[in-house]
């Protein structure tokens, strides 16, 4: 138990204020940087530090659903999908550094409000926790397609990393899905959508 707890806090501290390192390549790293004006690169900057949040929120809610958790297959799933988010932490923070811009000041406080939210989700067991997985990927999956409208035109290479990060998203619901997960009522997914819209208007400016 207490090296659970110790190895919760080491991934807490690493997720919030320590660089993530991606195991796969960046999407559109090999795209030429084109010619954004200032308000175009504030602008793109401000939206992948949004993503860069979510993510964070992401590692959060992951951890906190294994963490109470009582089935092995299911950690697993969420390792798996926490570890896919850890590429989309190093590719969102990689291109906020390249727009010149910096990462959401408030990270650590959405790091423990999202832990707290996935280990309330597992602890009404393991199907209700799926679907919960299942609903955040979903929301998460949809306001990244909206990104993609929102972006600057021309920025491709944040496009890259927007589209690749909805198709991983888009597969940790498949997967959740297909492991037993039971949908949520509609006021929790209203809810989820309400706490999600504060979150990323907050960190669209801080």
């Amino acid at each position: 138990m207490i090296d659970n707890v110790i190895f919760g806090f080491d991934r807490a501290l690493r997720t919030v204020f320590a660089p993530a390192h991606a195991s796969r390549p960046l999407p559109g790293g090999e795209l030429p940087e084109v010619g954004l004006d200032e308000a175009q690169k504030r602008r793109a900057a401000a939206l992948m530090r949004v993503n860069h949040c979510g993510e964070v929120c992401a590692q959060a809610l992951y951890q906190g659903q294994a963490a109470i958790s009582r089935d092995a297959a299911i950690r697993a799933a969420l390792g798996q999908a926490s570890d896919e988010e850890t590429d989309h932490l190093a590719w969102t923070a990689q291109r906020v550094d390249e727009l010149g811009g910096r990462k959401s000041l408030l990270n650590p406080l959405w790091y423990g409000g999202a832990f707290a939210v996935g280990v309330l989700a597992g602890g009404f067991g393991d199907r209700w926790n799926l679907g919960f997985l299942a609903e955040t990927e979903r929301q998460v999956e949809a306001h990244l397609c909206g990104h993609l409208h929102a972006l600057p035109a021309g920025d491709e290479k944040s496009r890259a990393i927007v589209r690749q990060m909805a198709r991983d998203e888009a597969r940790h619901a498949e997967i959740a899905v297909n492991l037993g997960a039971r949908e949520l009522p509609a006021p929790v997914k209203l809810a989820m959508k309400l706490a999600a819209k504060l979150m990323t208007t907050v960190a669209y400016r801080l």
